[in-house]
């Protein structure tokens, strides 16, 4: 016993230090709340989850570009939105600059960001070649080639934002100390399977995990809303195009399909 558990602590130690230190270091917080509020943190979330997991599986449900696609993506946000703000205090959360001195996230998120759509868009090219992947990703990038830009923009960032206010601020609270990462990942992927997408559950799942870090290690939700919004700006400029077939109409600024 003694020794596997000193070759799983030795695991653990390994991992941990091929993790960032932007993603391995706690910023020291006080974030404590009285026994009642973290109740009632816990059943706005609860409610919250599902009737949000309801509405995204609703959305995409509808017709790209149609209104009620943008009517219901823009209710999931607010949904989101309100529910996490209903719950609790919600905290920007803070990172050690030079001489350990705190400041708020901003260009490490971002950076972040632009590594985390690099690693999608190889991983795109691979998954092209998979049928099943290959079919998910082709319907769901259909939302963000078809119709409106602006509105595509608009909902786009909108959900993106409020995902991390509400699963990495409201969410993460709500599941308390124990595993925090894990837990809020493992619901954000099962509110992402109300949309019956495996290619959308994969994804959530390994965003979530880097969110869920982002949000442990700086305490708050600026530095993993940077990095959603960042990473979901340009999977919505460049992701698309790979996935566009023939015969398939663009609508958007009706410019002929592209190959």
């Amino acid at each position: 016993m003694r020794r596997g558990s000193r070759r799983a602590d030795a695991l653990r130690s390994d991992l941990l230090a091929a993790v960032p230190r932007a993603l391995r270091d706690k910023v020291e917080r006080d974030h404590w709340e009285t026994d009642a509020a973290f109740r009632h943190r816990r059943r706005v979330v609860g409610g919250v989850s599902v009737l949000g997991a309801g509405l995204l599986g609703t959305s995409l449900s509808t017709e790209p570009g149609s209104k009620a696609f943008y009517g219901m993506t823009l209710g999931v946000a607010g949904t989101y939105t309100a529910g996490a703000f209903v719950s609790g205090p919600l905290h920007l959360g803070w990172e050690k600059g030079e001489q350990h001195r705190l400041r708020r996230p901003l260009l490490t998120p971002v950076a972040m960001g632009v590594g985390a759509f690099g690693l999608f868009y190889g991983a795109a090219l691979v998954a092209r070649r998979i049928p099943v992947l290959n079919r998910a990703l082709t319907d769901i990038l259909a939302y963000a080639d078809q119709g409106s830009a602006p509105l595509v923009t608009l909902t786009t960032f909108a959900n993106g934002a409020a995902e991390e206010v509400f699963f990495r601020g409201a969410l993460y609270a709500a599941v308390g100390t124990n595993q925090p990462v894990v837990k809020s990942t493992a619901v954000y992927a099962l509110a992402t399977t109300a949309t019956r997408n495996p290619a959308l559950v994969l994804a959530s799942a390994v965003m979530g995990a880097l969110f869920g870090l982002q949000r442990r290690a700086t305490g708050g939700i600026q530095a993993p809303m940077l990095t959603h919004l960042t990473w979901s700006g340009l999977m919505l400029r460049f992701m698309p195009p790979l996935f566009r077939t023939k015969g398939h109409p663009e609508v958007r600024q009706g410019m002929p399909p592209q190959s």
